[in-house]
């Protein structure tokens, strides 16, 4: 055993670690589709330990790579170089909550809708809403500045985050932001939250809260073509409406979700829109029939309003457990999430099925469609020759697509190892060469989670790019 390995056991103890290939094998691999083993899992409980863990890899130059619950897709908690995989599944306090000034301080180990559970009693929620809140823990949130269907009206992570408790890859503990908004100084918070755990390890967390809305109503919209139901988002805001949510399904989509959910969701329907209003209860009322008069001049061909709260959040289970769903039609499913303008939903919609026509794999399209940020769905069936590797260039295809309609190759999923390759697309070579800068200011040595975010130099995005078909730009 390694001196760096015993260093770390002394560290954690005897039942904070696990080192037995049996048990590594689970923390190989996020909800995305790359895979890396790591030498060692350390459970810390405090930010002293998580010092003492980054000191140790600094001294014996160890990788080094933060993990949440492991529910991100786009491999940024995989351990691409093996080394030490530090967990935060044992600090998961929640250390205060003050509706007053709505403000609550976590730790990284805080599953995101626990937070909301425990400011409910006081009349306030944490806004960002990922898909996965029941599961994700905030720490991953802050590294990936996660977003959800809540977003369109309060904003992803970053604008939830007030100040953080972080870790350097020194090992010095540093504090950033403060209990109010706008701190003086450089924006540290701003900077850390979406870095994906390139610059530092976060050990605590000042979110802020929001207080409960005095009424909500929530509509589902139901439509016989694609185009309708994308043209209907353009259509709402062009209203000086902005919801609180609107959540696009595809007719594929829907059928997968209504038949593992039975949410009410129309099985004939080409796609259906999950549009909610949050605020003062006359002015929800106003908007609702703004929004009804939108749908239906975009030809909506039903506009369902649910009747209570019951009705309401089983529409919402219907788009929180979609996921979950697709596992009953395909054994495996690749997800992912780029964005374009509103305006080019329905193109990008268009290009997406011209994809999966020619990939020959099924791609279903559930998404944020208030704010463009699209999720296709790729199924494929990794046991079947090929079909991996067909998955990938699918979703290389249509991320290159949001790229050219002005848009980006990530929405909130993050980089990590999957993207890397495509951000010579999104930026050009001095904004990345400026992004080194700063990856070397803060972790010289380049132990923490290496291999990810950014193409480090000229020659190594070149090794990253896929190999490409004579004549065309995308992968081969």
């Amino acid at each position: 055993m390694p001196d760096w390995k015993r260093e770390l056991i002394a560290i954690a103890g005897e039942r904070g670690y696990l080192d037995r290939p049996e048990d590594l094998r689970l923390y190989e691999y996020d909800g995305g589709v790359d895979k890396g083993r790591p030498d060692i899992v350390v459970f810390p409980r405090s930010a002293q330990q998580v010092s003492q863990i980054v000191k140790v890899a600094r001294r014996h130059g160890v990788p080094l790579v933060g993990r949440g619950a492991g529910t991100g897709l786009s491999g940024g908690a995989i351990p691409r170089q093996g080394g030490i995989l530090v967990s935060f599944a044992r600090m998961n306090r929640i250390l205060d909550i003050d509706p007053l000034n709505e403000r609550a301080v976590v730790e990284p180990g805080v599953v995101n809708s626990d937070i909301s559970a425990a400011a409910a009693p006081y009349g306030c929620f944490y806004a960002p809403d990922p898909s996965s809140q029941r599961a994700c823990t905030i720490g991953g949130n802050v590294a990936e500045n996660a977003g959800g269907p809540h977003t369109l009206a309060y904003g992803v992570t970053a604008n939830h985050v007030l100040g953080l408790e972080i870790v350097l890859p020194d090992g010095e503990i540093v504090q950033t932001g403060a209990f109010w908004p706008d701190a003086p100084g450089y924006d540290l918070t701003g900077l850390v939250t979406g870095s994906e755990g390139a610059l530092c390890l976060v050990t605590k967390i000042i979110v802020r809260l929001m207080r409960k809305p005095e009424a909500v109503e929530t509509f589902l919209a139901i439509y016989d073509t694609v185009d309708d139901c994308a043209t209907t988002v353009s259509e709402i805001t062009a209203r000086a409406i902005t919801p609180a949510a609107v959540e696009m399904l595809d007719g594929s989509m829907l059928r997968m979700v209504e038949e593992a959910v039975h949410a009410g969701y129309p099985l004939d329907a080409a796609g259906v829109l999950l549009i909610e209003l949050e605020g003062l209860r006359e002015a929800v009322e106003v908007q609702a029939e703004q929004v009804r008069q939108a749908c239906a001049q975009c030809r909506a061909r039903q506009i369902r309003q649910a009747r209570d709260e019951n009705e309401r959040q089983l529409l919402w289970k219907g788009r929180k457990n979609a996921f979950g769903a697709i596992g009953r039609v395909s054994p495996f499913y690749y997800v992912h999430d780029g964005v374009v303008p509103r305006t080019k939903i329905a193109p990008t919609l268009r290009y997406i099925d011209e994809v999966s026509r020619r990939s020959g794999l099924p791609i279903g399209n559930i998404f944020h469609a208030g704010d463009g940020n699209m999720h296709p769905i790729i199924l494929f069936d990794a046991r079947r020759p090929g079909d991996i590797g067909r998955a990938q260039r699918a979703g290389f295809e249509i991320l290159e697509y949001c790229v050219e309609a002005g848009g980006s190759i990530t929405g909130e999923h993050g980089i990590g190892m999957e993207k890397i390759h495509l951000m010579s697309r999104q930026f050009s070579e001095e904004s990345l060469e400026m992004m080194r800068r700063i990856k070397q200011a803060f972790d010289p040595a380049r132990l923490f989670n290496p291999g990810k975010l950014l193409p480090e130099g000229r020659a190594c995005a070149e090794l990253r790019q896929p190999p490409v078909i004579p004549g065309s730009s995308i992968p081969a």
